[in-house]
Parts: C-alpha cells; structure tokens; sequence
C-alpha cells in the first residue's frame, strides 16, 4: 500500500490520504470542487463544481500514475438531483467516450456547501 498526495489537488480538510494505491489500483478519496491553492470552495453552479473536482481527481491520479482513462469505477454524491442533467453534462465531457461504473445518489449536505463530491477508482 502506498500513500498519495500532490500539491496539484486540494489538500484533505480530514484525516485522511487523498488517494491510496493498493494491488494495482488507486483509490481517490471524495473530493469537493475546492481551488487546489486556497482551498476554498470555487464559484459556480454544478457544471463548473463538477468539473472542479474532476480535474482535482485527475491530478490525483496523474500523481500516482494513472489516468483519467483507466478510471473503472466513480461514487458521485449530489445536494440535489434536480442538478443531476446538468452535472452529466459536465461529466460527459470531462470523460468523453470513456464511461466508467458509476453510483449516484442525493445526500442532505456536503463539506463547505459543495453541490458535488465524487469519488473514484482506477487501474494503475
């Protein structure tokens, strides 16, 4: 097992890594639409949130030699469904042809007022 970090995403507002690699794989923590150097919450409705926290993602795994491309699984977590069109929109064009497994579900609130956190997992 080893420990993921990079500068180039936010830092964890929590105890814990933002990603770890295990048996060939690199499991990327949730992750909020956070501006990697202030770490504060980016402006924006949730094409923009989504994109965010999409691109934090891809540093993640940029860091521990991974890819966008060999994303095999996202857990995606919205304040609100009504937002659910919209956020497709930014995430269909974030993964183009490549379409990962996917859980979506409406939760009450998220960390600072994010609209979305997602979380991922991909092959090495």
């Amino acid at each position: 097992m080893r420990i993921i970090n990079t500068d180039k995403a936010p830092k964890a507002i929590g105890p814990y890594s933002q990603g770890v690699i295990s048996n060939g794989f690199i499991f990327v923590s949730g992750q909020i639409a956070l501006d990697p150097d202030t770490n504060s919450l980016i402006s924006g409705g949730i094409e923009e949130q989504t994109l965010r926290v999409l691109e934090n993602i891809e540093e993640i795994l940029e860091a521990a030699g991974s890819s966008k491309e060999k994303v095999v699984r996202c857990d995606v977590f919205l304040t609100d469904l009504k937002l659910f069109p919209d956020f497709n929109k930014a995430y269909e064009k974030f993964f183009g042809k490549h379409k990962p497994t996917r859980v979506t579900v409406e939760v009450s609130s998220l960390p600072k007022g994010a609209l979305v956190e997602i979380s991922a997992i991909a092959e090495i």
